[in-house]
């Protein structure tokens, strides 16, 4: 008996041993990992100083922002979507609570968030989509905090006819410098420049934003439009945009993206292309509007076309806008998009906004393509908040 207890005794403090060096094993590689983490977010932030935009005054949270869009195609490719905070399915976003459809859905949060700024221009308190201007600045530094991405769109009203940006009457070259709109318009970026200055984190940092104006100017529904303006007109607005921000107001935390809508060839894509030294991103809108079959065709031709002219200018691409309206194809999200979106090198894919009963783009509880968005959000290269917020 007392044998059997000594044994006992002394199985037990083998045991107690091996649990304590276990534990101290187990203490080691944690604080190994911890290292090796706090490794890799401290190289991103050093590069961070060296990293080439086309501001030469950047912020560096700007640069940093830049770094982290190219480190996502390592991984996989970010999801995104427009206004996600700001309402949805039967709400609305009122300030006292934050939501959005698609972690409603999935139990996670876009890791790229789109927000809209036009009628910022005119001085009004809601943007065109009538969100809150102020709402908007708390939405985006929330989402910043939480390690989220920003893009941001701008629809500026057409400044001769006063009516919307789907007014295609022809409008550039009266903004253009020497022309009589000018004074106009460069008020209206003024108005801009205050938003972009005011969006900073709680200890007064500039919050980086990718910044997506006049955008699909292949297409010919805005004034800014191919029907509208001349290749020559369109580059000088956007260098004339960009030199009002940088120089004139000082804004230093954007990375400027150029985005077409869809395209047949490369010279239809670099056709309106205001050049290297005024774009950060390249961008492109591709909508499901006809077949699938057709839909997944449109998607490999131009992504692979913007990969190309990606690689060649060694800028960082995004799918800036897409999706299917209502999304009524079940296995949509897995089946059709994913199997002709990953492994594109793009950075992230934007879904556009979830407004009413007949016009969203993004899965919400009960929606017919929810169960499968479900499974694409848990494939290990579609990249949702949890996963973004890791590459810092």
């Amino acid at each position: 008996m007392e044998t059997l207890n000594i044994g006992n005794h002394g199985l037990n403090s083998s045991a107690k041993r091996y649990r304590c060096r276990a534990k101290i094993g187990k203490c080691v590689a944690l604080i190994l990992i911890s290292i090796f983490v706090m490794s890799c977010k401290s190289t991103l932030l050093t590069n961070s100083t060296t990293v080439n935009v086309t501001d030469p005054n950047a912020d560096e949270s700007a640069k940093h922002l830049m770094l982290r869009i190219r480190e996502i195609p390592k991984s996989g490719y970010a999801f995104g979507h427009q206004d996600a905070t700001a309402y949805g399915m039967g709400w609305k976003n009122d300030g006292t609570r934050y939501k959005s459809d698609v972690a409603e859905v999935s139990g996670d949060f876009p890791a790229v968030y789109g927000f809209e700024i036009g009628h910022i221009e005119l001085g009004h308190r809601q943007n065109l989509d009538s969100v809150d201007f102020n709402l908007m600045t708390r939405l985006i530094q929330k989402a910043h905090k939480s390690g989220g991405i920003i893009s941001i769109s701008w629809h500026p009203d057409n400044p001769v006819t006063n009516k919307s940006a789907w007014d295609p009457s022809p409008a550039v070259a009266e903004i253009l410098e020497g022309g009589l709109m000018h004074p106009k318009y460069q008020a209206w970026v003024a108005k801009v420049a205050d938003f972009m200055h005011g969006l900073k984190t709680q200890t007064g940092k500039p919050i980086p934003i990718v910044f997506r104006p006049f955008h699909e100017m292949n297409g010919s529904w805005f004034w800014w439009g191919r029907k509208s303006c001349t290749p020559k007109e369109f580059q000088l607005l956007w260098r004339q945009t960009y030199e009002l921000l940088t120089n004139t107001y000082n804004v230093h935390n954007l990375l400027y993206c150029y985005s077409t809508d869809v395209v047949k060839n490369e010279k239809e894509y670099l056709k309106f292309y205001p050049g290297d030294d005024y774009v950060d991103i390249l961008g492109i809108d591709l909508y499901h509007k006809n077949s699938t079959e057709r839909y997944i065709e449109l998607l490999k031709d131009n992504l692979s076309l913007l990969s190309k002219i990606g690689k060649f200018k060694n800028k960082p691409f995004a799918m800036t806008e897409g999706g299917l309206n209502m999304v009524p194809v079940e296995d949509w999200w897995t089946n059709v998009l994913d199997k002709s979106v990953a492994n594109t090198g793009i950075a992230w894919a934007l879904f556009w906004r979830n407004a009413w009963p007949n016009h969203y783009f993004g899965p919400f509880k009960g929606q017919k393509s929810s169960a499968d968005f479900k499974k694409f959000k848990g494939l290990s290269h579609v990249l949702f908040l949890e996963d973004v917020k890791k590459i810092r």
